[in-house]
């Protein structure tokens, strides 16, 4: 699997500064929109890697991650980014594809996320990919918009 153009595997220390470079790189543009730097922008990128929360995708650069946590009732999706230079390349449906799977393989029914109000694109393309939205809220500097999507067994 390692030799598809898109194979998913778990980030290891080698991997924190493409990790970082990859998060800085897909987040960057929307601190002007927001008003805030992105959250997964001040993630401790080498503890998530070491706690084997990273998974990334690229061959041999590292052009997209997700960053997932199995909770006890389902697999909350702290970050997905994409290098910019990737776009179009369908890097982020083979991860989004890849969080699906990864939670079905640990029996949770169902997958979690949150994304910043002001990043609209994500408003068009998480429903596109099954998600639904649950609630929105302030949290601190943070207008969010929570998405779940509930998997089916395959």
């Amino acid at each position: 699997m390692s030799g598809e153009p898109h194979a998913v595997r778990r980030a290891d220390a080698a991997d924190v500064p493409a990790v970082k470079a990859v998060t800085d790189a897909a987040y960057r543009p929307y601190i002007a929109r927001i008003g805030v730097v992105p959250q997964p922008m001040e993630a401790d990128h080498a503890a998530n890697v070491a706690a084997g929360l990273v998974h990334v995708t690229g061959n041999p650069e590292v052009i997209g991650l997700v960053v997932v946590e199995a909770r006890r009732d389902h697999l909350f999706l702290d970050s997905i980014a994409v290098h910019p230079d990737a776009h179009g390349q369908g890097v982020g449906r083979v991860l989004l594809a890849f969080v699906d799977e990864h939670a079905r393989a640990r029996g949770l029914p169902e997958v979690r996320l949150c994304t910043n109000a002001l990043m609209v694109e994500d408003q068009k393309l998480y429903p596109r990919y099954g998600y639904e939205v649950v609630e929105r809220r302030t949290d601190g500097p943070y207008d969010r918009i929570h998405y779940r999507k509930r998997l089916t067994r395959m």
